[in-house]
């Protein structure tokens, strides 16, 4: 398999997650987002959305967004599950997920982020803007696992929950957002920093690194 991505980029960091955990090796190709090579015609022709990640399996389909590349691999490779067998607590876990994935990530992205600088707005303001999104959707996150004990966000067992949590507090770390407002969150962060999987998956461990 190939999986295009960038090593900062918290999609594709859920993504090499999921693998790890599935024990999968995979193909890193890199494309440097600051840099444009994203919407290079070569990529654009795999991905038409010019984002990352894009997971190639080893017959050549392609299967873009994260979490789709995420529940794939789970189905084809159901162990160790990344989703409760339960149908009330998979609804959980998808919705926890979604949270960050859909109402988060994507308000504070690079692309969402570049218009604002083109809309001439200054770059405290763009920085300050992806802030709140940040605090706001995190404390709603912290929210909807208060009642769970942990320790990771729905118990002891890394959930496709788990997989976006993470690199999205990475994501609040760089724009200045003071996590420690967060304490249950941290408390799943720090037991999945734990796994392996998610250590080896980090930004910084990552070939494209800077």
């Amino acid at each position: 398999m190939k999986l295009h991505g960038y090593f900062r980029s918290s999609a594709s960091y859920r993504v090499r997650i999921a693998l790890n955990l599935k024990g999968l090796s995979v193909q890193h190709l890199p494309h440097h987002l600051r840099k444009g090579e994203q919407c290079a015609p070569g990529y654009l022709a795999i991905n038409p959305q010019g984002l990352v990640p894009t997971l190639e399996d080893d017959t050549g389909a392609v299967v873009t967004q994260s979490l789709a590349m995420i529940e794939w691999l789970d189905e084809t490779h159901p162990e160790p599950p990344l989703l409760p067998r339960d149908p009330l607590r998979r609804a959980k876990v998808r919705a926890f997920a979604q949270a960050i994935a859909c109402d988060i990530h994507p308000v504070q992205n690079l692309k969402v982020l570049a218009r604002l600088r083109e809309l001439g707005l200054p770059e405290e303001k763009v920085t300050a803007w992806a802030g709140w999104v940040n605090r706001e959707g995190l404390s709603a996150c912290e929210k909807l696992i208060a009642g769970e004990p942990g320790p990771l966000c729905f118990g002891d067992r890394p959930s496709l929950a788990d997989l976006c949590l993470v690199p999205q507090l990475a994501n609040a770390r760089r724009f200045g957002v003071d996590v420690n407002a967060f304490p249950r969150l941290l408390k799943a962060e720090a037991a999945a920093k734990a796994i392996k999987a998610f250590a080896d998956a980090a930004p910084d461990k990552q070939p494209d690194a800077e």
